[in-house]
């Protein structure tokens, strides 16, 4: 089937942040959509009302009605939805052309010229950088990202004039071995979907793979340090980054001063001295380089890469400030790796030094939690005060004696409250914050505003 020819897509999944941006770039080609999630989110109603006939309920009469051809309807489905699900086994029971989320990506972007970023965390910033440098510029280009741009309020960008394709390439069940890539990024390699590769080594590999996917006309931008192989093809050129050590693309000149952070941005042929980074956080040092290494190499002006840096506002929940006065501060943020977790904690104590910083986490699946309960202690270990929440599922069915325990048993610091999400509130309500850092891949956003209210009312008593 040609996914270009459908006239009808439905999305088994569609609040999901990757099914998202298929279903709006299928509006934008005037194709009738809908599709099924489990619970509404701001992010499924907002598709409703661009026109995605979007519903919440397992229930085949709800689209036999509507999607009734299989010559000209395509299903996409994402793999965090169960086998069992009734709308998944009606439509190929009949017949209907069905794909994963991550083919009909790769179909989609096969004939355009993607920039694929990749790694186990850093790939949502950094990619969603790379898109705001190249569509703010005179380069223009495309994006299918993995977050919601603030500056374009979208995980969407269309191009009439750019054959440029940003492309988050996701690691879950392998997803981005059906990419691509003209250019491709890795930011990072920590093993994670260990419920899927079964061993880090397994994980490592399939990075390797992706990079043998990559065009002989183009290039792989690895961070410095990560452990991966290359497999590149002849022709493609290699190229390294790093925020602090010496590599093909570098920074120099690290000023932290007053919530602001500047750098020199260093490559081959190329320095563009004082960029500033719209979102201040250390770890965007590291993120900025890649994104303005793979800009200016096709094209972007140094001077585009200084306004474009200085102007991304970043996608939401990455370091994410929802209350910033004098008294407290409330940040939000996706982290749900451990290593990504530490990070995003030293970049909260380093922002800001000598204050109370509270972590609020959830961890993000029963298998996770099982692989890397003491790589999370450890993280966790460096705030100041952990109020820890019980495991969001997700795709997942519990494991026997796997819960948030686990980790809570094995974190080092006195101060540490271990409770259901039902109950944050009432805890938030009766302690006293400066810093608070809510973490976590599941629903925990969904808990944000109550708590910055809350700090509102505590601030003003």
């Amino acid at each position: 089937m040609d996914i270009n020819r459908v006239a009808s897509v439905y999305f088994v999944g569609a609040g999901g942040i990757g099914m998202s941006a298929l279903i709006r770039y299928f509006l934008s080609k005037g194709k009738r959509v809908g599709g099924y999630d489990r619970t509404p989110s701001d992010l499924t109603e907002a598709l409703r009302k661009e026109g995605a006939d979007i519903h919440y309920t397992d229930d085949v009469a709800l689209v036999a009605d509507v999607f009734k051809s299989p010559e000209d309807t395509l299903v996409v489905y994402t793999p965090a939805v169960p086998e069992s699900h009734t709308e998944l086994a009606y439509f190929r029971a009949r017949g209907f052309e069905v794909m994963k989320r991550a083919r009909v990506l790769g179909e989609i972007t096969r004939s355009a010229r993607g920039l694929c970023v990749a790694g186990t965390h850093g790939k949502t910033t950094t990619s969603s950088m790379l898109a705001h440098l190249l569509k703010s510029s005179h380069v223009d280009c495309n994006a299918f990202l993995g977050g919601i741009l603030k500056n374009y309020e979208s995980n969407l960008m269309l191009s009439d004039t750019s054959d440029l394709t940003v492309i988050e390439a996701d690691e879950f069940d392998r997803s981005f071995h059906w990419l691509t890539p003209y250019m491709a990024v890795i930011t990072s390699a920590d093993p994670d979907h260990l419920d899927i590769y079964g061993t880090p080594e397994a994980y490592r590999e399939s990075f390797e793979v992706f990079t043998s996917l990559i065009r002989p006309d183009g290039c792989l931008l690895l961070k410095k340090g990560v452990r991966v192989t290359p497999r590149l093809r002849e022709g493609v050129r290699l190229y390294t980054y790093s925020a602090t050590e010496a590599a093909d693309f570098h920074a120099e000149n690290i000023v932290i001063c007053d919530g602001k952070i500047t750098f020199d941005f260093v490559g081959p042929r190329v320095r563009i001295p004082e960029v500033e980074l719209g979102v201040p956080v250390k770890v965007n040092i590291e993120n900025g380089v890649a994104a303005m290494a793979i800009a200016w190499l096709n094209g972007v002006t140094p001077e585009e890469i200084r306004q474009g840096m200085a102007s991304f506002a970043g996608p939401r929940r990455r370091f994410d400030f929802h209350l910033r006065t004098d008294r407290v501060a409330l940040i939000d943020d996706y982290a749900h790796h451990p290593a990504e977790l530490r990070q995003s904690i030293l970049s909260v104590k380093e922002l800001y030094a000598g204050r109370k910083v509270t972590g609020i986490f959830q961890p993000h699946l029963y298998s996770r939690t099982r692989d890397f309960a003491d790589d999370f202690a450890r993280s966790l270990s460096l705030l100041d005060e952990l109020i820890l929440l019980d495991i969001y599922p997700a795709r997942e069915k519990p494991i026997p004696g796997v819960t948030s325990r686990i980790i809570f048993d094995k974190v080092t610091i006195p101060d540490k409250i271990l409770c259901d999400k039902r109950e944050l509130l009432d805890v938030i309500a009766r302690g006293r914050y400066e810093v608070v850092l809510m973490v976590g891949a599941g629903d925990i956003d969904r808990l944000v505003e109550p708590v910055r209210e809350i700090l509102c009312k505590q601030i003003q008593s």
